[in-house]
């Protein structure tokens, strides 16, 4: 290296010599002193800075800790600490280690202290601000439940940073020493100071000892299980205090059978009325309870309360009316017409009901009374008959009746007797069966008339049948000429005509025609 002074001597030969020659030296100088400045810079040593979760890697030609530390700008707080030691000289390669203080916050007896700390367990931490825990209490750091040896060096960094680490020393030893770096997570302990409580539980004594900071929360804690309707002094969410007396009245069971539904609750009062009143189940008019409402509350708790409720009720019964037939000399025979409408008539009960949860109980005649009398239905039925002529193949018949009837056929075949029964063939009239004799409903059409049917003639009326019923005809054959017959035909009565007490004025209505 060239001193100083030659460097001087240097530069100013340069500038002696004659004015062409100055940018020249000027140059030459510039050079020179680039060189020193690197052969200077290449003198420094490195070391390795460890500030929390900071590695620096540092260039100085300063000689101790401090000053490196200096050069720097890192800046050391009052409980922060430097390994080595800040007087400490530095070689080339070696780690400083910046152990900083954590923050640290102890809350207990209700007071709150901030302190930093390079503590590694709570009981450490602890002993700087001269605190001690009584049994019963217990501890949370940073809001979790921990035992009195709890580290803390591992909070907020992974297990590797939480490992010993070496530091150099001057006389190039290694050191060894546990060293938090990246740990500055703030820590919060809180005492949880246990108190004695005195619990009267309906009677029963028993004393326990709590952290928890309300009546409520150190009853569930011990597992002390409520109810709705207990009763506790002080309140629930009263806070503890030492020695503090707890005392629980237990309600009881009750059960409220009511409208179809079950009210299960607790109580504290003593009777049926109480319980209803405190649930607001209210008796109106007739209701009533079981037991009654100023019976003492049961022992299985259950109450009935049953509805009554009492009603008025109407019933009523038609009458029918009847038919009266009136006879009317001015309407043509067979020929009828209403002369008045039938009405029902009504009668009436009127009962008084009681019920019970909607079931009847009693049901007491009160009344009954005739609402309206029944009308009776008229009908006037013609009379006059009229003989009127008929043109048929057979000439001109004399007729006084028309009914229309259903025509059958029949002969002595098929009148259910075998040949050889003494009556086979024989009608009711005592004829010999033949064509030309008809069966009727002598109620109808009176035997021995004579009557005349469109497509068979003239037939005497001379026989009666079990089937032969109302409106119906049955035309007799020869076995040799049967014709078979199913329908409906105007079937004409000939002159003479009968007496009228002989006479059928109103004819049955069956069979009736499709």
């Amino acid at each position: 290296m060239v001193p100083l002074r030659g460097f001087r001597n240097l530069v100013r030969s340069l500038f002696l010599w004659r004015p062409g020659t100055w940018l020249l030296g000027l140059l030459l100088a510039l050079a020179l002193a680039r060189v020193l400045m690197v052969g200077y810079l290449d003198t420094r040593i490195q070391v390795e800075i460890h500030d929390g979760g900071r590695q620096l890697k540092w260039r100085t030609h300063q000689t101790s800790v401090a000053a490196v530390l200096r050069e720097a700008g890192i800046e050391l707080g009052d409980k922060d600490s430097v390994l080595p030691e800040p007087v400490t000289a530095v070689r080339d390669g070696d780690v400083i280690h910046v152990l900083r203080a954590r923050q640290a916050t102890v809350i207990a007896d209700n007071q709150v202290m901030h302190l930093q700390t390079h503590a590694e367990s709570v009981q450490n931490l602890l002993r700087e601000v001269d605190l001690r825990l009584a049994p019963r209490d217990w501890l949370t750091l940073n809001g979790e439940r921990v035992a009195l040896d709890a580290p803390l060096f591992g909070l907020g960094r992974s297990d590797t940073e939480a490992s010993p680490r070496t530091v150099s020393s001057r006389g190039g030893g290694r050191l060894a020493s546990p060293v938090e770096e990246g740990d500055s997570s703030p820590i919060e302990i809180v005492i949880h100071r246990a108190v004695a409580l005195r619990i009267d539980d309906d009677g029963l004594l028993r004393q326990i000892h709590t952290t928890h900071q309300t009546v409520g929360q150190a009853l569930l804690a011990e597992g002390i299980v409520l109810y709705v309707g207990d009763e506790i002094s002080p309140a629930l969410d009263s806070p503890v205090q030492p020695d503090m007396e707890i005392q629980i009245r237990r309600s009881r069971p009750a059960e409220i059978a009511v409208d179809g539904k079950h009210i299960r609750t607790r109580t504290q009062t003593s009777t049926v009325g109480q319980v209803l009143a405190q649930e607001k189940v209210s008796l109106v008019g007739l209701d009533y309870a079981i037991p009654s409402e100023d019976a003492a509350l049961p022992k299985d708790g259950v109450i009935r309360v049953v509805r009554v409720q009492r009603a008025f009720e109407v019933e009523q019964e038609p009458i029918p009316y009847e038919t009266v037939w009136l006879p009317d000399s001015e309407l043509d025979l067979d020929h009828q017409q209403l002369k008045q409408k039938g009405e029902e008539g009504v009668h009436r009960w009127r009962y008084n009901v009681v019920y019970e949860d909607g079931q009847q109980v009693e049901r007491k005649l009160e009344e009954d009374w005739l609402a309206r009398e029944p009308t009776n239905k008229a009908i006037a039925y013609g009379t006059k008959i009229t003989i009127r002529d008929l043109e048929t193949p057979e000439g001109t018949l004399q007729y006084w009746r028309r009914i229309r009837m259903l025509a059958t056929s029949y002969t002595a075949a098929t009148c259910g007797k075998t040949p050889d029964h003494p009556l086979y063939g024989i009608t009711r009239l005592g004829w010999q069966m033949r064509h030309g004799i008809v069966a009727v409903d002598p109620t109808v059409v009176k035997l021995g008339t004579q009557v005349y049917v469109p497509g068979y003639g003239v037939g005497d009326v001379a026989d009666t049948g079990g089937a032969i019923k109302g409106k119906h005809i049955d035309l007799g054959y020869n076995e040799d000429n049967l014709k078979y017959w199913f329908s409906w035909v105007d079937v004409y009565v000939l002159t003479p005509v009968l007496p009228r007490d002989e006479i059928r004025y109103v004819l049955p209505t069956w069979p009736q025609q499709p």
